[in-house]
């Protein structure tokens, strides 16, 4: 009976062996996207309309506000991933930047400098002059092209729908040019580079607002969707095995048309075609799951979405493992008219956004 229990205890350690030899270690990196919700220094800029956000204006935006929203935001974006990937984040796009100085501002505080973050950012032509940008670290990523590809969209697409009532103006930041009614919203920001020497794509975007209603607006978010198909099919007509990540607050959810028409993107890794669009946040809309909140609506405008070049099995090469929403208790307003929505700035607090982040991880076979 002792020679069975020891020849079974013998076998047991040999199979646990085996399979402790057969995990595999991987290699990881975090992409974020965060809209950082008016980052304003405090001086005023007479080329914008930034005069609320002064220490004259409305906002009342001083410099220890200022200094005290760059720490909020720090603190969210070096802890994005964890546990699961212990660096910070290689990727951090973000939007509703006013330039390139506060993203200095922002690489430099003591939180981010550590990582040694590049910047890519280019000013983009709406009335605030808020921009989108790309930040990432230098001894992982290397930039080798990009450029700010504009949107054009004019007033006249959308006179003949009807106004929706339900809609309010949430932010207002294009600008109609009179002599055209051109419509002058925020460029999309396309990087190539090389990831750990693997060539990776990136588009970053911040597609027209729902200022004037959804319905009548939808169209400006189809056109966007329209140029970010066209991006993409440039992309895979130069290389067909292209890895495109393309992401940033939408200004629609994952089941309007912008997204599901205009790019025809998948809720599910196996619908995906070749040269097709995956989109993970459609499951956790389903679900419930939001990234903004209006009238105790939930809906997600903040996505991340890959092609199908990175949901192959094939772990050989960098590919998409898992995305999510951080939303973690801190950014969560815990009190007054709009307990439970993201933590924005208010008349006696300095928030973080009316946004949650979200994010993917990039995993390759460590050889």
């Amino acid at each position: 009976m002792k020679m069975v229990k020891l020849l079974l205890l013998l076998s047991f350690l040999f199979l646990f062996r085996i399979g402790f030899s057969q995990q595999k270690s991987f290699r990881i990196h975090t992409l974020v996207f965060y809209n950082f919700e008016n980052l304003f220094d405090t001086i005023n800029d007479p080329h914008t309309n930034d005069d609320e956000w002064t220490p004259d204006g409305t906002q009342r935006w001083t410099a220890q506000k200022y200094q005290q929203k760059l720490e909020n935001l720090s603190r969210v974006l070096t802890e994005i991933g964890k546990p699961e990937n212990s660096n910070t984040p290689t990727f951090i796009a973000g939007s509703e930047i006013e330039n390139r100085g506060v993203l200095e501002d922002l690489v430099q505080h003591p939180k981010m400098a550590l990582h040694d973050y590049g910047i890519i950012h280019f000013d983009s032509p709406d009335k605030r002059g808020i921009d989108v940008a790309l930040l990432f670290q230098k001894k992982y990523f290397l930039p080798v092209s990009y450029a700010n590809i504009p949107l054009y969209i004019y007033k006249k697409e959308v006179e003949d729908k009807e106004p929706d009532p339900l809609s309010e103006d949430l932010d207002q930041d294009e600008v109609v040019n009179t002599y055209d009614n051109r419509v002058f919203t925020r460029d999309q920001l396309l990087i190539t580079g090389f990831l750990d020497g693997e060539e990776i794509n990136i588009i970053v975007n911040h597609w027209p607002s729902r200022s004037g209603g959804e319905k009548k607006t939808s169209a400006f978010r189809e056109a966007a969707g329209m140029l970010n198909r066209k991006i993409i099919d440039s992309l895979q007509k130069i290389n067909p095995n292209a890895k495109v990540i393309t992401l940033g607050d939408l200004n629609d959810g994952p089941f309007n048309n912008s997204i599901k028409k205009a790019l025809n993107a998948k809720a599910k890794k196996q619908d995906v075609p070749e040269f097709g669009i995956y989109n993970p946040f459609e499951e956790m809309a389903k679900k419930g799951l939001g990234t903004i909140a209006f009238r105790d609506s939930w809906d997600i405008f903040d996505q991340i979405m890959v092609t199908q070049s990175l949901v192959k099995n094939d772990f050989s090469t960098y590919q998409y493992w898992k995305a999510g929403i951080f939303n973690k208790s801190y950014l969560i307003q815990n009190s007054g008219q709009y307990k439970g929505y993201p933590k924005r700035h208010s008349a006696t607090e300095v928030g973080f956004s009316d946004h949650f982040p979200v994010y993917i991880y990039l995993i390759k076979e460590a050889k």
